[in-house]
């Protein structure tokens, strides 16, 4: 069995740690003394990731229950506004902000799941008072401290989770995100990367073409360059790259350029099957699932090396069901 075939629990010698909102692993952290406990994140996510949780309105030092807040004044620089008896709770919160950020540098985060709607955690839309009138075009103060500090770290609200595609490229991210780290715990060399780059191949190009050339292009550059600005220029492409959402037609061309790696040992019939299985897919009658397990089929039948190692054949457990949307 090929390292990229075997089950994720057998390749992670460490954890995969998420960081979450408190309230949506059920802790009773919330303002009136309750939680959003949210089952997809404990119950499924939780097969696969250690969470570490984290409630900054607790943190820095307020009360359960305590008075809700809100966001008011200019959404680029908010503060943040007891409700009834409006006490500024700014500089409390952007305080704990500046030291939780660095014990997160500890934390060794692949990601982190943020609660919606809130004025500390909220991470897109989040409500912001002016003069009395709300507008969604805010962020929490402490969710702005972490994008701040970890900008290519994989992060997302757990409301949008429901959406199949930002889930799916949000967990995707998180698991790249994390094989990167440990690519460069392991005295990353030049030819490493090479090979790390390889690999990621057809999942970098059914985000971006573009992003996959630039890449290669960085990775051929790297004789002539300081390994570690090397590393560090990767990684910002790697997961910007990333970033960019996926999409059918994107899928459907790798999925075109995989069966080019075998096409000549394909019978007539099994690339007739594959090509409607393709063809399928991209009119949305079928999940992505569906051409994929049949690649990834001939890979095995055919013995193509090339497409064993490919990690978007296997870019997560195929227990969460990323790929069964259409």
């Amino acid at each position: 069995m090929k390292e990229s075939e075997k089950p994720l629990d057998q390749l992670v010698e460490k954890p995969i740690v998420l960081g979450v909102s408190a309230c949506l692993l059920g802790q009773s952290v919330r303002y009136d003394g309750g939680h959003k406990h949210d089952r997809y994140i404990t119950d499924i996510l939780g097969k696969f990731f250690t969470f570490f949780a984290v409630c900054p309105e607790v943190e820095c030092g307020l009360p359960i229950p305590r008075e809700s807040m809100r966001l008011e004044g200019n959404p680029e620089a908010p503060r943040l506004i007891t409700t009834k008896t409006k006490v500024d709770k700014t500089e409390q919160m952007l305080s704990y902000c500046q030291r939780k950020v660095v014990q997160l540098e500890q934390a060794d985060l692949s990601g982190f799941i943020f609660k919606k709607d809130s004025p500390s955690s909220g991470l897109f839309r989040v409500k912001v008072y002016r003069n009395g009138v709300p507008a969604k075009n805010g962020r929490g103060l402490f969710a702005q401290a972490v994008v701040t500090h970890f900008p290519l770290l994989p992060a997302e609200e757990e409301g949008r989770l429901n959406d199949p595609d930002i889930r799916e490229n949000f967990l995707e991210r998180v698991f790249s995100y994390w094989r990167w780290k440990q690519f460069v715990k392991n005295h990353p060399t030049l030819g490493g990367l090479v090979e790390f780059h390889t690999k990621h191949k057809l999942l970098i190009m059914s985000h971006s073409v573009a992003a996959y050339k630039e890449l290669g292009l960085l990775v051929a550059q790297g004789k002539g360059m300081n390994p570690e600005e090397l590393f560090r220029r990767y990684e910002e492409l790697f997961m910007k790259a990333l970033s960019l959402q996926a999409t059918v037609k994107k899928h459907s061309n790798v999925l075109l350029h995989c069966m080019g790696y075998f096409k000549k040992q394909l019978t007539r019939d099994e690339k007739e099957e594959l090509l409607a299985l393709i063809d399928q897919y991209r009119k949305q009658f079928l999940p992505l699932i569906v051409p994929i397990t049949l690649i990834k089929h001939y890979v095995r039948k055919y013995d193509t090396k090339y497409l064993q190692d490919q990690i978007y054949l296997n870019p997560h457990p195929m227990e969460l069901m990323l790929r069964n949307h259409v």
